[in-house]
């Protein structure tokens, strides 16, 4: 049987008074005409003295951050989703019965006031309440104000007193949309069409990654949730649609880290008749949009690096990166023996399924480029054996028309001058098949409807892939995933 503590014996003994009373201790329905902020905002630059000519009254409603009781008057403020507002409460402005019920009031509680609104002598805008109307009674006391919940574990846990308490959480929840919808608003208005895809799907396909497995009872089926959202997508442009995009919750069984939640928001576009340059353009200029229309900066820190925006983005090839870092010239003919002695060379361990040269040119780049690449950059020239929906590149066909996203040497993006050749593409599954055997438990199925669709004929097209609570970090310059979802991926408490 669970134990009270005594400050929660004596909220609950309160609740009872108030239920006696005949006031419903947990609320009904309550109309109020403004917010916090609206007010704050409205009044703040008035003079003191004018509030004697001021009339105006406001209803509001939130929950109670700080009480100073006194002996027949009291201040208290309470918050909305706006933010705090000051009420001033006596018994000579409500009578000696809603005094009474203020009084038996705790931090947390929620109520409604009606009020006139103030300056105090310190300049703060405060309402004089004429009303007072209790709405719930909060049965747990918040933590300590100053401090809030200090364990960061209970703070992704316990979100809803995380809001409560901390005002940036707060901040990148009501952001987090903002920059959704400055996205949506952003392709709409470039003539792309925002559709929905299965989220449970009958094959894995459409990136390199380790599903979450359910079982459907009714066609007896084991079935995937998503890991990315491309064939779907793609077969939208098969069928006409030419410019698509969706912004949906996908999963991949992988570790969790600041970067990494197993639940995640992805958004993929594609393009008809667009490739490579058509994404990078539209990339570019979706950040830009974000920062001047929802920021209104082109600055920000993140990752311990101050990031700029505005300049022209960095273009650089994968391998000639390489060489920057390395000296290895990875554009010239090499045999896989000796790749695999460079890889020994330079202590970098190549799984069975990775010995190929173009597997050891992505291990040389995770090691030695990736993190060095802060300035938004457009690392591109992909090597074929990593990228199985992508294009060759027409002039060397060992490397795809592919593009990651860097900026303060973590990936933002992926995109793609998409695979639209049906013969190409089945012998790249048929590749992934080959590594699956190798122990590549990330590789992708055959997916022969996909085929058949290629067959009736994709429009040469660009596409691409975001993480959203990537983006969302690095716009409110935010230093872990946790941060920016509302509820991560938690262990269960022992």
């Amino acid at each position: 049987m669970r134990e009270f503590t005594d400050q929660e014996l004596i909220r609950r003994e309160k609740a009872q008074k108030i239920r006696e009373q005949g006031i419903d201790p947990f609320g009904h329905r309550f109309e109020r005409t403004a917010l916090a902020a609206e007010i704050k905002e409205k009044y703040q630059g008035v003079e003191h003295d004018a509030f004697e000519n001021i009339n105006d009254v406001y209803t509001v409603a939130g929950r109670i951050m700080f009480i100073r009781k006194m002996g027949k008057a009291s201040f208290f403020s309470i918050q909305d989703k706006s933010g705090k507002v000051q009420i001033y409460i006596s018994i000579n402005d409500v009578g000696e019965e809603t005094y009474t019920l203020f009084k038996t009031a705790d931090i947390g509680d929620i109520v409604g006031v009606t009020g006139k609104v103030m300056k105090t002598q310190t300049g703060e805008i405060t309402l004089k309440c004429q009303e007072y109307t209790h709405l719930v009674k909060a049965l747990r006391p918040l933590p300590e104000k100053f401090h809030g919940l200090t364990d960061i574990e209970e703070r992704y846990r316990r979100r809803y007193v995380d809001l409560i308490m901390n005002e940036d959480s707060k901040k990148v929840a009501f952001t987090r949309p903002r920059i959704i919808r400055c996205i949506q608003n952003f392709m709409d208005n470039r003539g792309f069409t925002e559709v929905e895809t299965p989220i449970l799907n009958t094959l894995l396909t459409g990136a390199s990654a380790r599903p979450f497995i359910t079982h459907h009872n009714t066609q007896d089926m084991d079935m995937y949730l998503r890991i990315a959202l491309e064939l779907p997508l793609k077969r939208l442009l098969v069928g006409g649609m030419e410019s698509v995009y969706e912004i949906g919750r996908t999963f991949r069984n992988e570790g969790m880290d600041p970067m990494h939640n197993p639940e995640f928001t992805l958004m993929e576009a594609y393009q008809a008749y667009s490739n490579l340059e058509g994404m990078m353009e539209m990339t570019e200029n979706m950040f830009k949009t974000i920062a001047k229309e929802v920021f209104g900066k082109y600055t920000y820190n993140w990752n311990d690096n101050e990031i700029d925006l505005e300049g022209p983005w960095k273009r650089v090839s994968m391998v000639d990166a390489i060489k920057e870092q390395t000296g290895i010239d990875f554009q010239k003919e090499m045999t896989i023996e000796e790749a695999l002695e460079l890889a020994k060379e330079h202590n970098i361990e190549v799984e069975e399924h990775q010995k190929s040269v173009g597997h050891i040119i992505n291990l040389f780049f995770e090691k030695y480029v990736e993190e060095t690449l802060i300035q938004p950059t457009f690392l591109y020239g992909h090597p074929v054996e990593i990228s199985p929906l992508t294009k060759r590149n027409p002039e060397d066909p060992r490397f795809v028309d592919r593009f990651e996203l860097f900026i303060g040497g973590k990936e933002f993006a992926n995109a793609y001058t998409e695979l639209n050749d049906p013969i190409d593409q089945l012998e790249r599954f048929e590749d992934q098949l080959k590594e699956r055997e190798l122990g590549n438990d990330e590789a992708n199925d055959i997916d022969m409807d996909f085929i058949e669709a290629l067959e009736y004929g994709m429009p040469p097209a660009g596409g691409i892939g975001y993480g959203i609570d990537r983006l969302v970090m690095f716009f409110t310059e935010s230093t872990s995933i946790r941060d920016v979802i509302l509820f991560p991926t938690m262990k269960k408490k022992a």
